[in-house]
């Protein structure tokens, strides 16, 4: 799931704490209803998060937003990024399934099993931006001084624009990868998670 990202480069001259990059995560949820293995399907096609990027509605989706502050310090003949600080803003959207009182043993034990792969999925997302959001802070701030302050803006922006794109194929390639072993990954997580049920550490 192919992430809309909202890149907001605000390049400041302001003194700036130093600071590894930040990561600020939400989560919210959308209710689903459904007896059914085909009733939960149907429901999470007709009300999942719809991504931008597909123009489909999805299980699970996250939003983000990278937010990178500079600040530069001006010599007499050079000017250099004094410091660098990176925030990426995440929304995690995430199914709650309505479970009707009466719904099959079988259905419970598939929805567990989706739910929480759903969940990791949507969390390594996460964790890919977080990744390459320290790159960028860690990137800008080894960048060597430049004549202007205009040049040395020039190349905090040309370094934004390249770590972020290979963010964006990172976190394409993931769902790429994800979506062909989506059918194997959650038959051996049935069977992981029939076998700890039968072992008595999960209750059935």
């Amino acid at each position: 799931m192919k992430r809309s990202l909202l890149c907001a480069l605000m390049l400041a001259c302001s003194a700036l704490p130093a600071g590894t990059a930040n990561l600020v995560k939400t989560y919210s949820y959308f209710s689903i209803g459904g007896r059914t293995l085909d009733d939960i399907g149907s429901q999470l096609t007709k009300l999942g998060p719809r991504v931008k990027s597909t123009g489909m509605r999805h299980p699970g989706a996250t939003q983000m937003a990278f937010t990178t502050r500079v600040s530069y310090a001006e010599r007499s003949n050079s000017c250099a990024i004094a410091d660098a600080d990176v925030t990426v803003k995440v929304k995690v959207i995430l199914p709650d399934w309505r479970r009707p009182r009466k719904a099959d043993a079988g259905v419970r034990l598939f929805w567990d099993t989706l739910s929480a792969d759903i969940k990791r999925h949507e969390d390594r997302h996460v964790e890919i931006a977080k990744n390459h959001a320290g790159e960028l802070e860690d990137a800008l701030k080894a960048t060597h001084p430049r004549k202007t302050c205009q040049e040395a803006k020039a190349k905090a922006a040309e370094i934004s624009a390249a770590i972020l794109a290979k963010h964006d194929r990172a976190q394409m390639q993931f769902d790429r990868v994800e979506t062909i072993n989506f059918e194997s990954r959650i038959l051996r997580l049935l069977r992981y998670r029939m076998k700890r049920i039968e072992n008595g550490q999960l209750p059935g």
